[in-house]
């Protein structure tokens, strides 16, 4: 028998078609892709709603964010440190001697179950595809992870401690992003790393460098003639550093993306990151904007339109309430409880409470209740499950996504609306 393929229209929302340009529009998706898009003049009225569309009347639909660097297993992970430090080493070797209680409890939670966690800590912000650095787990690739992880790509920790780059580099699949720490931090050691990985020839057009806090302008002229990228995550930095990148001196490399790290370094989510960049470094927002949609989408090599809304392009899509702000203007006070819609290849993965009411029947079975520092959010995710397993390691309300408390709703049960 022939499996129906679903078909969702999402009404009444503008839409954005740019970090400047938004628009109202109908937006039709069949299976996983966006297969028409119709401009319509104004919002629409309750009696053109159909049953199968999706009323986002009062929303500004927003492409999926791409966070372009994050390392999913330490998602439940406290921030741990004693700065200022001068190197990714100093502080590694730091936080081993000094917190190896804190850091074997977390650990001991299950890899796959954290790698969960890590999932859900971008689903809640919108992003929609992550780059994980680290090898791709089993876990990763399953198809009811909660968001969408790149796996094609190569990976190297970093110079130090990266083990054989040649023989990591020769096996990344070809034309694929080769993902790299490198200057990260603000000792001598940090600075050569870009010319130890010159000499070792590894910096092209595929080269994605991570941090980049020590290039300098020497550095910068050589990633341009290369046509490296690179990702910045500059309250990572701020908090291990007390430094964050010249923005306006590697604005001379070609492409550059923001990657929100993990909660050991990190401010937060990718959406705390964005606002952070935007103070410490002055991003304006249309820059804020493209180095998590379309430059991110770029630099690890996407092929689906990720990180803009096409016809024909992947149905990754998240929804805001609409303050009739430009698309690149929302971001700046933009934070995860804001985000109250995520659509991921055709399916709904994510519904505030308000939404939940406005969603197609269809669209909401498999979706179950999480309490994120009091408020609620509807996730395709068994988290009753996830959370009762990381809660026997960690204890009874110890399980934090960075520093937001996750809770279940008492007398919960998976989504049955009629």
């Amino acid at each position: 028998m022939r499996r129906t393929i679903p078909t969702f229209c999402i009404r009444g929302a503008r839409c954005a078609f740019g970090p400047q340009k938004a628009a109202y529009a109908s937006v039709t998706i069949t299976g996983d892709r966006i297969t028409d898009i119709r401009s319509t003049p104004a919002p629409l009225q309750d009696s053109q709603f159909r049953r199968t569309d999706i009323d986002l009347s009062g929303f500004l639909l927003l492409p999926g964010f791409v966070n372009a660097h994050d390392h999913l297993e330490f998602a439940l992970f406290p921030r741990l440190g004693n700065p200022p430090y001068r190197s990714y080493i100093d502080w590694g070797e730091d936080i081993h001697s000094r917190f190896p209680d804190i850091i074997a409890k977390h650990r001991s939670v299950p890899k796959d179950l954290r790698l969960w966690w890590g999932g859900i800590r971008n689903l809640l912000c919108g992003v929609t595809t992550v780059s994980h650095h680290n090898p791709l787990w089993p876990a990763l690739e399953r198809e009811d992870f909660p968001v969408r992880v790149i796996r094609r790509y190569g990976w190297g920790h970093s110079l130090a401690l990266g083990g054989n780059l040649r023989v990591a580099r020769t096996i990344t699949p070809e034309g694929r992003p080769f993902i790299i720490h490198a200057c990260e931090g603000v000792d001598e050691q940090a600075r050569m790393e870009l010319q130890g990985l010159e000499r070792l020839r590894l910096l092209d057009q595929y080269t994605v460098l991570v941090h980049g806090l020590a290039i300098d302008r020497a550095g910068c002229a050589l990633m341009r003639d290369r046509q490296a990228s690179l990702v910045v995550c500059p309250s990572s930095n701020s908090f291990l550093f007390g430094a964050v990148p010249d923005i306006s001196m590697l604005s001379g490399i070609e492409r550059i993306a923001l990657g929100n790290d993990s909660p050991l370094t990190a401010e937060g989510d990718l959406l705390d990151e964005i606002r952070f960049a935007m103070r410490a470094l002055r991003l304006s927002p249309s820059a804020a904007y493209d180095m998590v949609t379309v430059v991110a989408a770029n630099i690890l090599r996407l092929e689906d339109s990720e990180g803009s809304i096409n016809e024909t392009g992947v149905a990754d899509l998240i929804a805001i309430r609409d303050r009739n702000q430009s698309p690149a203007e929302a971001l700046e006070t933009l934070s995860m409880k804001d985000v109250e819609f995520v659509m991921i290849g055709g399916r709904v993965q994510l519904a505030s409470e308000g939404i939940m009411g406005r969603l197609p029947f269809e669209a909401t079975q498999g979706l179950e209740p999480l309490v994120i520092d009091g408020w609620i959010r509807w996730l395709r995710a068994p988290v009753k499950t996830l959370l009762r397993k990381a809660e026997e390691v960690l204890g009874k309300d110890e399980v934090q996504l960075g520093c937001r408390k996750v809770q279940i709703q008492a007398g919960s049960e998976v989504a049955n609306v009629c």
